[in-house]
């Protein structure tokens, strides 16, 4: 069995196990048939700026999954210290394995193959509600995050206002 047919075959298992026992917070199907590509429904969590809104995502998956995390990208507008402006999430456990180059992270804080798209989901789920702004990847909902909060909350509840116009 090729490494190609093992990662397909554990996404095709993990996708079972999520249709099976959902859990609350996000929805995750298939784009097409292509195990490798999954769209994700991330739904803002209660008590949360995030609350109400319902943000698109796809999540992006190597041949070489486990041994190496998936991208996950936001397709609807995301305001936050931890998305980049493309819409790029940079959490810890989506950065490669091994040791950061930068020396900000801890090898046991980056990616390890136990993860699964449920463990990747449930931390960016915590990600929305408590955000990073030691290390943004958006640099000005960072600054504003810290200085401006009002003007923050404000943008992103206009965000969620849109998101759940879109369904």
């Amino acid at each position: 069995m090729t490494s190609t047919d093992s990662s397909a075959l554990l996404l095709s298992r993990q996708l079972k196990d999520l249709q099976k026992n959902p859990v609350d917070g996000f929805s995750a199907g298939l784009v097409g048939d292509n195990i490798y590509q999954w769209e994700i429904m991330v739904m803002g969590a209660p008590d949360t700026l995030y609350e109400g809104g319902f943000f698109k995502a796809l999540m992006t998956f190597p041949s070489t999954y486990p041994i190496m995390p998936p991208t996950l990208k936001f397709a609807s507008e995301m305001y936050h210290p931890n998305v980049y402006p493309d819409g790029t999430v940079c959490i810890s456990i989506l950065h490669p394995p091994g040791d950061d180059k930068y020396g900000y992270e801890q090898a046991n804080e980056r990616w390890s193959p136990v993860h699964t798209v449920e463990t990747i989901l449930l931390s960016v789920i915590s990600m929305l509600s408590s955000p990073n702004d030691e290390s943004p990847a958006n640099i000005e909902a960072a600054k504003e995050y810290r200085e401006d909060y009002p003007q923050f909350k404000k943008k992103v509840q206009r965000l969620v206002r849109r998101s759940a116009d879109m369904l």
